[in-house]
Parts: structure tokens; sequence; C-alpha cells
């Protein structure tokens, strides 16, 4: 497995490579020069000369060929300048503010994973325990119950329960607090978008784990199970519940990048003031450099937990071999 994990970790190099090339055509060429958007059309040259110089925007797109490529000169470009704040994760200021934007990633990661990980754990927990249940009493009433609330959960508009709840829940019924206030704990004003995003996120998540639940049950292992007198609770929840665990595993560990990016629409309707809120107003705002440094850490991330799926793999089934 050792030799699988160091090749593996060698893909992640032109992976990452290929993220940060094409960040930088998308952001630097595709998009031309922001200098108007910073400084304003109706600035001075010498004003443009000085916001040009300051993010970079006066150098060559990849080599200065008036110089030498043994020397130094000859690759401060835009491009290796890129690079070179990327590996080392110093991504300079934001283009409105004059902020740092690793201090804005520092300060959002808090509040934006006080949020994904209950959604996570509430959603995970709660479709696979469903779908056992389902599995367990399949083709009777609240097997049909499960695939009706299912089917419902995943034709609702995510819209509809935020502001179902936003309205009910909190503005009419005064159970949560209806937008953030810095005097209220990270727990007050994350409970209700939590639950939000668990009970829209259920839908499809119950229809998946009970797809899987029943296609285990139709193995031949279940039948001699069955066979040897075991109870339908012990085949369940020891030996289908484990033999589905690949599924499960793939399923949950792939999310797990994706809550560093906050969820968009929870933070931007309760002004929680988290990456996803970050990374709505960097669109809005067309600040480039927060939203390419936000995708090139999702990059490295979905990469690195892409790995440790695989390896998960072989630890959840002993049939799986990387030699």
């Amino acid at each position: 497995m050792l030799s699988y994990i160091i090749r593996r970790s060698l893909y992640i190099v032109p992976i990452i490579f290929g993220v940060m090339l094409v960040t930088f055509l998308l952001f630097n060429i595709v998009r031309g020069d922001i200098t108007d958007q910073i400084a304003g059309k109706a600035a001075s040259a010498e004003t443009r000369a000085e916001i040009r110089k300051e993010f970079g925007l006066d150098k060559p797109l990849f080599f200065n060929d008036e110089y030498s490529p043994f020397t130094t000169a000859f690759w401060d470009s835009q491009f290796f300048n890129h690079l070179k704040s990327a590996i080392t994760f110093d991504f300079g200021y934001s283009y409105n503010d004059r902020e740092l934007i690793w201090d804005k990633i520092k300060r959002g990661a808090g509040p934006s994973l006080a949020l994904t990980v209950p959604m996570l754990i509430g959603t995970i927990v709660i479709s696979i325990s469903l779908s056992l249940v389902a599995a367990y009493f399949r083709g009777k009433w609240f097997d049909y119950a499960i695939v009706l609330l299912s089917i419902t959960g995943m034709s609702l508009p995510f819209l509809s329960f935020i502001l179902f709840g936003q309205y009910f829940l909190a503005f009419k019924w005064g159970l949560f607090p209806v937008y953030f206030w810095p005097d209220l704990s990270v727990w007050q004003y994350t409970a209700l978008p939590a639950l939000i995003g668990i009970a829209a996120g259920i839908g499809g998540n119950l229809r998946f784990y009970r797809t899987v639940m029943l296609d285990e049950l139709g193995n031949d292992y279940v039948r001699t199970a069955y066979a040897k007198g075991l109870s339908p609770q012990r085949v369940l929840f020891k030996h289908v519940l484990k033999n589905a665990m690949i599924p499960i595993v793939t399923q949950i560990i792939l999310a797990i990048p994706f809550l560093f990016l906050g969820s968009l629409l929870l933070e931007r309707f309760f002004g929680i003031p988290g990456l996803g809120y970050l990374m709505i107003g960097a669109i809005g705002s067309r600040d480039d450099k927060i939203i390419n440094a936000m995708v090139y850490i999702s990059a490295i991330l979905f990469v690195i937990f892409n790995l440790i799926t695989d390896i998960c793999y072989a630890m959840v089934d002993p049939r799986v071999k990387f030699d």
C-alpha cells in the first residue's frame, strides 16, 4: 500500500499545477486588466501605474524575455509569482479592502465549519439510520413513507427550506435568531441554518443509502446469514451495513473538502461571516484574488481526501488490494 500512496501522492503535483495554470489563465488573461475596476475610469495615469505595480500587473505574463533564462529576473513574471504565492499560501491582499486574504480565510473558516460539520454529521446519521429501517421494512408502509419523504425532499428547492425556516421558525415563532449578530454565540446563529441544511440534504442521501442497503440485501451472504438463523437486526447492522461501507465512505469523505467552502446560500441569507459569505461577496465585487485562493485550497483538499478515500477502501474491505 505504501507504494500506492507514494504514487498517488505524486499525481497530486501535476493536478495542482493544472489547477493553478487554469486559474491563472481565467483570472489574468481571460478577465483582462482590472486597473479600471480598482482605480476607476477617471483615475490618472500615475494612479493606474501605481496600482499595476502594487498588484504585479506591470510584469510580463510568463517570462521576461529581456533577461537570460539563467537569471531570476527571467522568471519574475505574473505566472511564476502566481505559482509562488500558491505554494507558500501567500495570496496577497484583497482588491477591495487591501486586507490580507489569508487573514480573511482564517477568520471565516470557524463559522463555516461550525455550520457545515453539524450539517454533515446530522445528515449522515439520520440518512443511514432511516435507510436501514427502510431496508428492514422493505415493501411495507414505512418503506413507502421513506421513499415519499426522500423524493419530496429532493424535489423541493433548497431556497424554499431557507425561506420556510427563516420566516416561521425564526421570525413568526421566535425559536431562533433571524440573522447573525456579533453578540450571539456560534451555536445560536448556526443552529437554524444547520437544521435547514440537514432537512434539505436528507432526501437525496436517504434515497442513495436506501438503494445501497437494498442492493446488499440481495446478495448471497444475506440469504446464508438468514439460513443460519441470524435475526434480521443482526444481519442488517452487522453484515449489510459493514459491506455497504465502501459507497458510504466515498459519499462521506468526498464531502469533507466542500465543508471548507461553507454553505453559500445559508451563510448569505443568515449573514454568517463564513467562507461561503466571503465567496459570494468576492464574486459580486469581482475580487478574483479571493476566488483564486478559495479554488486553489479547495482543489488541494479534494485531491488529498480523494487519496484518503482510496486508502479507507482497504480498511473497510479486506478484499481491496492496491499491489
